[in-house]
């Protein structure tokens, strides 16, 4: 008896082979099989059914599948276990046209999950499927429904998106926000106080206090302006400690990782982009290295807890007093694990060393996670002193690392750019009513700072914040968005929005309810509803496409004025569009299929098209194998300079001969 056990990537097949053993049999889907058609809407506008064709890879992918299916006696589908590999699964069976068909999932590729998997064999969910089928065709809506309404006003291809254009749109305002700021210069005060028996020895034996200026502030005043008063202050030097404590204080491990946070945290600490972390995790999993790594739930499973806590007392490492959990975000599915490693006692994993530092991320945040907290002797100091008859106070506060517990594993955060780490501030022990005198003080100049510019990690953080789309679309939005430069990204890897990025912006908001971050906050909320059953897929798309179409006479009514193409084609002067091929970015013309011209990308613009060698002419010489006219080919090439004939018949015929004197050396033999 064979059975056919269908997952998504080839990757998979070898680990997941190994484990089943004889009567099984592998394949994969190699993803999706079928989808929307290319070039039309595909969605009935009176039932809101969807049309599916199989894609360019599918077509051979279910023909094989499909030999594969005829030759087994039972066939298992096991995509991923999230509501894309629910649908994936759905489409499999329908193309396929499986009856009852079998389906299973497993959040790690070990052989427990797999022979777990295989003894809770069920059917499709239909309801995950809808739901992914709902956003599948909203997507669709507003793509094909707004992109071109956009084109159409601004004469070349401009693109919407349900969740792509609410991500340009918070980059765009943050962009305003910078612009619009106006910074406040404002002062303070630091002191500088000898630490006893070092100084003056050691002139850098100094700790710090810094001038409390909130009871000095005009009502409404959240900065002190006045460096008049700050300079007179900074003329203290006997003060008087008035409250003294030492403490202690904890500092817990952060939630293993999400889809979100580890793209996030990958961005701060390996500099890499959304896709990149993606790309990584997925082989990671497909080796069986770590578990699932499309999540939004913070929470290990209890094998996962069992595991590191055998671990981590293996290891001598303090595990945490009590079970730790964390509260899912708004909105979070929940299906299933945070990413964790598969195996913790495999303390490297990966192909390569980008894999490898992936894994080791992901598994020192795992471990940490489940460990004891930090432990940090604290100390607090107010001061108080007075000038010319003023009462001023300054605070003190310096913290020393006792116990660093879980941070043994993780390690301490590295300051974003732009940031400082926190300094070392020695503060001694003190008693209330102690006098101190000042080695120094100083006005601090400060000036308040615009809020910073997204980074590609920073802005999936401001999008999950918002309950913006899903995690594990995050890294396609992205590379959609940038790809099409409606977003710039610097060398430090800052986003700005282009001038076409800002207009479309401005063209959405205020006309479509897919561009506010609330509307697109509950829409996902909706999709959820489907799933669970509490709404339908017509009640859905019938209440959003009612609404597109209200909107897109609103376009048609606005005054915003679309960019027109910066750059115009120097064939036929259409515009030129950017577009991605295999071989990357290039751009073409718009009147295409008329016009062919294309020209090479660079850095975003068109650039000079590639000159072309005139052909040679034909000769008087004939071909001795096919009768065609010789061409003198003379030049230089890769291998260096070159001079022979060859036959205008090429690629035909691809006879070729040594030159002699400018005449073809005929002997009856090619040369080349």
């Amino acid at each position: 008896m064979t059975t056919l056990v269908i997952v998504e990537s080839p990757g998979k097949i070898k680990k997941i082979s190994s484990i089943l053993g004889a009567g099984y049999k592998v394949v994969a889907s190699v993803g999706h099989v079928r989808d929307l058609p290319g070039r039309e809407l595909g969605v009935d506008p009176a039932s809101y059914k969807p049309s599916y064709v199989p894609t360019e890879r599918g077509k051979g992918v279910l023909a094989k599948l499909r030999k594969e299916v005829a030759a087994a006696d039972q066939v298992i589908l096991a995509t991923d276990p999230d509501r894309e590999g629910e649908a994936i699964a759905w489409h499999l069976a329908d193309a396929l046209r499986l009856k009852q068909p079998k389906r299973i999932t497993f959040t790690a590729i070990t052989k427990e999950k797999i022979r777990e998997a295989m003894a809770q064999v069920r059917g499709i969910d239909y309801d995950r499927v809808r739901a992914q089928e709902a956003r599948r065709v909203l997507d669709r809506l507003v793509g094909y429904k707004v992109s071109p309404a956009l084109s159409d006003r601004a004469g070349h291809a401009l693109s919407a998106g349900r969740v792509q254009s609410p991500a340009v749109r918070l980059v765009v305002d943050r962009e305003r926000e910078i612009r619009d700021f106006q910074p406040v210069k404002h002062f303070g005060v630091e002191l500088l106080l000898p630490i006893p028996g070092h100084w003056p020895e050691n002139p850098k034996a100094v700790w710090r206090a810094q001038w409390d200026t909130r009871p000095h502030l005009v009502e409404g005043q959240e900065y002190l302006v006045d460096r008049g008063l700050a300079e007179q202050v900074a003329t203290v030097r006997d003060v008087q400690v008035t409250r003294f404590e030492n403490a202690f204080a904890n500092r817990a491990p952060a939630a293993p990782f999400t889809t979100s946070t580890l793209q996030q945290e990958a961005g701060k600490r390996l500099k890499m982009k959304p896709k990149r972390v993606m790309d990584l995790a997925q082989k990671l999993y497909e080796q069986g290295a770590i578990t699932y790594h499309r999540t939004d739930n913070p929470n290990l499973d209890p094998a996962g807890i069992e595991a590191i806590h055998s671990y981590a007392q293996s290891a001598g490492l303090e595990l945490a007093g009590k079970l730790r959990t964390w509260k899912a975000k708004d909105g979070a599915q929940e299906g299933h694990e945070a990413i964790r490693p598969a195996d913790v006692t495999a303390l490297r994993a990966g192909e390569d060393t980008d894999q490898q530092a992936m894994y080791e991320l992901i598994w020192r945040r795992a471990v940490a996670s489940q460990l004891a907290d930090a432990r940090y002797a604290v100390r607090r100091v107010l001061l108080t002193g007075a000038v010319q008859g003023l009462s001023v106070r300054f605070i003190g506060q310096g913290r020393k690392l006792i116990d660093p517990g879980w941070l043994r594993v993780y390690g301490q955060d590295e300051p974003e750019e732009g940031d400082q780490a926190e300094p070392v501030n020695p503060i001694p022990k003190l008693e209330v009513g102690q006098g101190v005198r000042a080695v120094d003080a100083r006005v601090l100049d400060k000036v308040t700072k615009p809020p910073a510019r997204f980074k590609q990690s920073t802005l999936v953080a401001e999008l999950e914040r918002q309950g913006i789309g899903r995690p594990s679309t995050y890294a396609a939005i992205l590379e959609n968005i940038t790809s099409r430069s409606y977003l710039i990204e610097d060398k430090k890897g800052f986003l700005s929005p282009s001038p076409t990025g800002e207009v479309i912006r401005d063209a959405l908001v205020g006309t479509f309810a897919f561009a506010n971050l609330d509307f697109t906050r509950e829409l996902e909320d909706q999709l959820d509803m489907i799933a669970e059953q509490r709404m339908t897929y017509d009640q859905v798309i019938g209440q959003t496409w009612a609404l597109l179409d209200r909107e897109l006479g609103g376009l048609r009514q606005s005054q915003v004025n679309l960019p027109k193409s910066e750059h115009a084609c120097p064939t036929c002067g259409a515009a030129l569009r950017r577009r991605k091929g295999g071989k990357g970015f290039f751009w073409g013309c718009s009147a295409y299929p008329e016009c062919k011209t294309a020209l090479p990308d660079e850095k975003g613009k068109p650039g000079k098209a590639r000159e072309r060698k005139p052909q040679p002419e034909p000769s008087e010489h004939a071909c001795p194998k096919c009768s065609k006219p010789l061409l003198h080919r003379v030049g230089t090439g890769k291998k260096g300079p070159y001079d022979f004939w060859a036959c205008s018949g090429f690629p035909k015929c691809k006879a070729s001969f040594e030159n002699s004197n400018g005449t073809p050396v005929l002997d009856g033999a090619a040369t080349r």
